[in-house]
C-alpha cells in the first residue's frame, strides 16, 4: 500500500467513538496546546503530541507516581519523552497538572528565546524534565540507566524506599537509530522489568511512511532482545490501561506498541507526514477543533477540564506522604544514606583517602600508565563511595576500570557495582547519562579514547545536561603502538575539547591522575572526560601538598634564571618535555615545562595566574595529536611539535620517533625560535 493511499484511508474514517468521554476531552486538552502552540511559534511536530494524547492521559491520570509540588521527591515515577521533538506533548503535561513552573505563558512562548518550552525537552529548564531529548533515541538509552538505577538502590535501600517504573515514549525514529539495539540489547539482558517502552507505531516519518526505509519488525526485534511485547489500539484508553497493568506485572522490560494515527483529529494532515515537523495551519487547526468537538479559544481549557487534570495530579500526594513516612521510620543509616545519594553529595572520608593514595603514589615514584594508576585510583575510591558504579564496553582489563573484588551487577543481582555493557559504548555513556539523571549513582564507564567517536552524541548531552559522568577513555594516543592507526586517537583531544561543559583530563603521571579523578568526582555538574596512557609513564610529581591540576595547567619545573622557554605538553608528553628541558639546560637557554592536565580548567583561571604560567617568552607545545586549539596558547611566538595526520602500526617508541615527537625535536623547536 502507497502512502498515499494510507492517507486517503485514514482521512476517510470518521473519528472512533471514545471509550471513555471524560478522558477523550481530557486527550483533546493536549492536542489542543499542540495546535495552539506550534501555530502561534509558527514552527515545531504538532503530530506526535496529537497522536500519543491519548496514551500520555491514561498514563499520567491512573498510573504515573509524581507530585508537581514534590517534582524531585525520590522515588516518583520517570517519564522520558524519547520522541523529544513532540515536546508540547510534555508542556501540556506539565502545565495542565500543575508543575508550577510551566505557567500558560511559558506554553504560549513554546520555542522562543528564554522560555522553558524549548523546541526539545531541556533537563532543568523545569521541573519534570527528566533529560534532554531530542536526538532520536538518546531518551530510550538514557531510560535503561535510570530503569537500572533504581534496581541498584532497590537492591540496597528495599522496596520500602526505592520502588518505582519507568516509562518512555519512542517513535518510530528512536526505533530506526542505531543506539536503540544497543539500549534493547542491554535492559533485555539485564531484566530491567521496571521499564516499560511506548512505542508510538504510527508508521510516519518527516520523508513519509516509515515503509520507505524500514520493514523491520519491531515485535519481533524487542522479543529476540528479551522483552516483554504487546500490541494495543493507541487511541483506546481501555487498552491502554490493561497493557500498562499487565507491563507493570511483567519479569521482563515491556514494550507497548501502541498503533496511533498521527495529528489525530486533523482532518486532511492526520496521518501524513505533513503533520510531523510544520505547524498545521489556521484552516486546519479550524476544523480539527470542530471535529474534536472543541470549542474554546486558543490556551483556554474548560474549567471542569483543568480540575480533572489537577485532580489527577493530586493522586500523588497520598503516595507521596506514604513514601516520607517510611523513610523517616527507615533505620537511620538508611535514611541518612538514601538523602545523602540522592543530593548528590559524596560520603566526608573518600576526598582524603584518595589524598593519601597520591602521596604514596609520590612516594613510590613508580613508572606505570596512567590508566593503571587510574585502576589505583579506583582501589581506593570504591571502598569509600558506595553510589560510585563502574563498567566497560568489553575493554575491562585494557582499561583497568575493575578491582579486585568487585562484584559484578547481572539480572537479579543489582547489589552488584560492575557492568558488563559489552561493546556497546554508546549505549554504555547513555547508560550512564540515565544513570546520572536518576540520581543515586556516580557512574563511569570505559572504552579507548579513539571510540569516543562511536558515543559522543551521548558525551555532548551529559555536557549539555551538566550530568556528573565520568568517561574513562584509555589509550589515548599514537603510544598505543602495534593496533596502528585506526585505534590511535590523532584528533580526538580537539574534538572533545570542542564540546562545552565538558573536562578533558590527561594526566602526564600518577599523581597528576589522583588529582584528575579527585576533580572529576567533585564537580556536580560537568562530566569528565580521563583520557589515559597505554605506554609506561615516568612519576613526575612530588609535591602533593596541594592539588595542582585543579587549575588546570601549573609550572612543573621552573626555568633555573630567566624563562627563555616555555615548554607546555599534556599526559605522555609532559616527559618528553621535561627530558627537553634538560637538554636545553646543557646548551645554556632556560626552559620552563608547564603541565597541562585540563585545558578547561585552565581557561577558568584569572589572566593573572595565565600569565604567571605561560609567561612571556617563546613557547613549544608538544602533545602527539593533531594541532587544532594550542595555538591560543603559542602566540604570540611559538611552534607545535605533534601529530599531522594519521598513526601507523609499530612499538610506542618507533612511532615517537618516527613521527618526530622526541626530546631532540622539541629543544631544536625551541632553539629555532630564539
Amino acid at each position: 500500500m502507497s502512502a498515499t493511499t494510507e492517507v486517503k484511508t485514514a482521512v476517510a474514517l470518521p473519528l472512533p467513538k471514545p471509550r471513555d468521554p471524560q478522558l477523550w476531552r481530557m486527550a483533546n486538552c493536549l492536542r489542543a496546546l499542540a495546535m495552539d502552540a506550534v501555530e502561534k511559534a509558527k514552527s515545531g511536530h504538532p503530530g506526535m503530541p496529537m497522536g500519543m494524547a491519548d496514551v500520555a492521559t491514561v498514563l499520567f491520570t491512573k498510573f504515573l507516581k509524581f507530585d508537581p509540588a514534590d517534582p524531585d521527591w525520590p522515588d516518583r515515577d520517570r517519564f522520558i519523552l524519547s520522541a523529544g521533538h513532540g515536546s508540547m506533548l510534555l508542556y501540556g503535561l506539565l502545565y495542565l497538572l500543575g508543575y508550577p513552573e510551566m505557567t500558560i505563558g511559558e506554553i504560549e512562548n513554546f520555542r522562543q528565546l528564554g522560555s522553558r518550552t524549548a523546541g526539545h525537552p531541556e533537563r532543568g529548564h523545569a521541573p519534570g524534565i527528566e533529560v534532554t531529548t531530542g536526538p532520536l533515541s538518546q531518551g530510550l538509552a538514557n531510560s535503561v540507566g535510570m530503569a537500572l538505577a533504581e534496581r541498584i538502590l532497590n537492591a540496597r535501600f528495599d522496596d520500602a524506599l526505592v520502588d518505582h517504573h519507568t516509562y518512555v515514549f519512542a517513535g518510530d525514529g528512536c526505533l530506526m537509530e542505531g543506539l536503540s539495539h544497543e539500549a534493547l540489547g542491554l535492559a533485555g539482558h539485564l531484566r530491567l522489568k521496571r521499564l516499560i517502552v511506548f512505542w508510538d507505531n504510527n508508521s510516519i516519518s518527516i520523508d513519509g511512511a516509515t515503509s520507505l526505509a524500514t520493514d523491520d519488525d519491531q515485535i519481533a526485534r524487542f522479543k529476540a532482545h528479551g522483552w516483554n511485547t504487546l500490541s494495543i489500539d493507541g487511541h483506546d484508553t481501555d487498552q491502554i490501561a490493561d497493557a500498562i497493568a499487565q507491563a507493570q506485572r511483567s519479569d521482563r522490560p515491556t514494550m507497548i506498541a501502541c498503533r496511533t494515527v498521527i495529528a489525530f483529529g486533523a482532518p486532511t494532515k492526520a496521518g501524513t507526514s505533513a503533520a510531523h515537523g510544520s505547524p498545521l495551519g489556521a484552516d486546519e487547526i479550524a476544523s480539527a477543533r470542530r471535529r474534536l468537538d472543541w470549542d474554546s479559544p486558543p490556551f483556554v481549557i474548560p474549567d471542569d477540564l483543568m480540575k480533572a487534570w489537577r485532580a489527577a495530579a493530586a493522586r500523588g500526594v497520598k503516595a507521596r506522604d506514604a513514601w516520607r513516612q517510611r523513610l523517616a521510620a527507615a533505620r537511620a543509616e538508611d535514611r541518612d544514606e538514601l538523602t545523602r545519594r540522592m543530593a548528590g553529595e559524596l560520603p566526608a572520608e573518600w576526598c582524603a583517602a584518595l589524598a593519601n593514595a597520591a602521596k604514596s603514589f609520590a612516594t613510590e615514584r613508580k613508572k606505570e600508565a596512567t590508566r593503571q594508576s587510574s585502576g589505583r585510583c579506583l582501589e581506593t575510591l570504591l571502598p569509600t563511595i558506595p553510589e560510585l558504579i563502574g563498567g566497560s564496553a568489553d575493554l575491562t582489563p585494557s582499561n583497568n576500570t575493575m578491582i579486585k573484588g568487585q562484584k559484578v551487577l547481572t539480572a537479579g543481582a543489582y547489589d552488584g557495582r560492575y557492568i558488563h555493557y559489552g561493546i556497546r559504548e554508546h549505549g554504555m555513556a547513555a547508560a550512564m547519562n540515565g544513570m546520572a539523571a536518576h540520581g543515586g549513582i556516580v557512574p563511569y564507564g570505559g572504552s579507548f579514547l579513539v571510540f569516543t567517536d562511536y558515543c559522543r552524541p551521548s558525551i555532548r548531552l551529559a555536557a549539555l545536561m551538566k550530568l556528573r559522568v565520568i568517561f574513562v577513555m584509555t589509550h589515548d594516543s599514537i603510544g598505543l603502538g602495534e593496533d596502528g592507526p585506526t585505534h590511535q586517537p590523532v584528533e580526538h583531544l580537539a574534538a572533545l575539547r570542542a564540546i562545552p561543559n565538558l573536562n578533558v583530563f590527561r594526566p602526564a603521571d600518577a599523581v597528576e591522575t589522583a588529582e584528575c579523578w579527585m576533580l572529576a568526582l567533585e564537580n556536580f555538574t560537568t562530566p569528565s572526560i580521563l583520557a589515559l596512557s597505554r605506554q609506561g609513564l615516568p612519576a613526575l610529581r612530588t609535591d602533593v601538598s596541594a592539588n595542582r591540576s585543579a587549575r588546570g595547567a601549573y609550572v612543573l619545573a621552573e626555568a633555573v634564571g630567566p624563562r627563555a622557554v616555555t615548554l607546555l605538553a599534556t599526559g605522555s608528553e609532559v616527559a618528553i618535555a621535561m627530558a627537553a628541558r634538560e637538554q636545553l639546560a646543557g646548551a645554556k637557554i632556560a626552559a620552563a615545562v608547564v603541565s597541562m592536565p585540563c585545558w578547561e580548567l585552565f581557561e577558568r583561571q584569572d589572566e593573572a595566574y595565565k600569565r604567571s604560567v605561560l609567561g612571556n617568552s617563546p613557547r613549544v607545545a608538544v602533545e602527539a595529536a593533531c594541532r587544532e586549539g594550542w595555538d591560543r596558547y603559542l602566540a604570540p611566538k611559538g611552534t607545535f611539535v605533534g601529530m599531522t595526520g594519521f598513526g601507523a602500526s609499530a612499538p610506542a617508541d618507533a612511532l615517537y620517533k618516527h613521527f618526530n615527537i622526541t626530546p631532540e625535536a622539541v629543544a631544536a623547536a625551541a632553539k629555532a625560535l630564539l
